[in-house]
């Protein structure tokens, strides 16, 4: 089973993830997950996205991966009884209560162990596995070797991140934003102290440290290869272009590994999508080799948002899109579109029309609506970005 898995941090990037290729996705409830700061899921925007992903033949993960404490007992059963009843196909989990409780009481749920518990070798998957986990989440540290030699001697399924933000300190044992901010990192609010930028004592120089993104677009096939079933992005408070944008790179490199059609353009060529996407360097960070200073940044650190992202297909109707903007465009910008079982495609803006039918030269208002003449349908959440790579080049 090879099994693409997505972020979401709302209903409408739950649904952009499905509908852009991902097998399932990971959704904070609305209790006991580790991004306080996110939008999280009420407990019928679960019931809804549980449903949404069930009618698809997708499945729905919720994060229940905090470290606990005496106040958060009570209630634990009952939140873990209301996931079940709605059918969530797995929780994932780094407290040990949670899987006590779970098995005292016989509540239907799958067990997945969060990366919080940060498992490196297979005696510690093993012990999992004998509490009745089915899936161990790897730590991000975690090598080739370390994954093959877990899958070999458990034959668990395995899941390990492919892209995202990486941890300064080891995964799930960070305690920088405890000290500097009172925030519990390991509770959900970290502060991400990694990322700030530190005045050095008595100096004018100004320090800062961080690890690139993680990106593994170059090694997918070995990681099939050595048999990991669950290949994961990171990004619940990501935008839904972020989210569409890789969940349809990644899904197209599987689905060519898969059908053993890879080729090194094709992994060129979504490299650099994802690279630019993410507005940080990423590297592979421990799978091949040790990182070293090379996977950091430290001083002159750069993180621009791209504006990429010009807009997403409402409708379609009479020859023209119906777009709403979300970043600046005008005519003459050559722009791609990009969707749900679609190839990229090019268009270079001529003509556009604002909601009374007026020609406009510039959509430069978020959110405005705007239309576009073109010859053929594309379905709704149809992304459109400014065109920055061409796929013929990579060939």
């Amino acid at each position: 089973m090879i099994e693409l898995l997505a972020p979401a941090g709302s209903l409408e990037r739950l649904k952009i993830a499905y509908l852009y290729g991902a097998d399932a996705a990971y959704v904070g409830g609305y209790n006991y997950g580790l991004r306080a700061n996110a939008i999280n899921f009420s407990f019928d925007e679960l019931k809804e996205g549980v449903e949404f992903a069930h009618r698809l033949g997708k499945k729905l993960y919720v994060t229940v991966n905090i470290v606990l404490h005496n106040a958060e007992l009570e209630g634990l059963k009952q939140y873990l009884e209301e996931l079940a009843s709605i059918k969530v196909d797995a929780i994932i989990v780094s407290d040990i209560v949670v899987i006590d409780c779970i098995k005292k009481n016989n509540i239907p749920l799958e067990i997945h162990i969060s990366t919080q518990s940060s498992i490196l070798n297979y005696e510690t998957a093993r012990f999992y596995q004998k509490l009745g986990a089915k899936r161990i989440v790897l730590a991000r540290e975690a090598s080739r070797e370390d994954i093959k030699i877990i899958k070999d001697k458990t034959n668990l399924d395995i899941e390990c991140f492919i892209s995202g933000a990486m941890c300064t300190s080891l995964s799930g044992k960070c305690v920088l934003s405890n000290v500097a901010t009172n925030r519990d990192s390991n509770r959900g609010g970290c502060a991400q102290i990694c990322r700030w930028t530190f005045k050095i004592a008595n100096e004018n120089d100004l320090f800062s440290m961080t690890p690139k993104d993680l990106n593994m677009s170059r090694f997918l096939e070995d990681m099939v290869n050595i048999g990991v079933n669950s290949f994961k992005i990171e990004g619940r408070m990501r935008s839904i272009y972020y989210i569409a944008t890789l969940v349809y790179e990644y899904r197209h490199l599987l689905d060519k590994i898969i059908n053993h059609t890879i080729k090194e353009s094709d992994i060129l060529y979504s490299n650099d999508i994802i690279n630019r996407c993410a507005n940080r360097e990423s590297t592979a960070q421990f799978y091949d080799k040790f990182p070293t200073e090379k996977e950091q940044y430290f001083l002159g650190r750069e993180e621009v948002s791209n504006q990429d992202f010009l807009g997403v297909v409402l409708d379609y109707q009479d020859h023209m899109l119906k777009i709403e903007e979300r970043n600046y465009f005008k005519i003459g910008d050559v722009v791609e579109f990009f969707g749900p079982h679609l190839e990229p495609i090019t268009y270079t803006i001529n003509k556009m029309y604002d909601e009374d039918g007026n020609t406009i030269k510039v959509a430069r208002h978020p959110q405005m609506v705007v239309y576009l003449p073109f010859d053929t349908s594309l379905p709704p959440n149809t992304m459109m970005r400014l065109k920055i790579f061409d796929k013929n080049d990579y060939l």
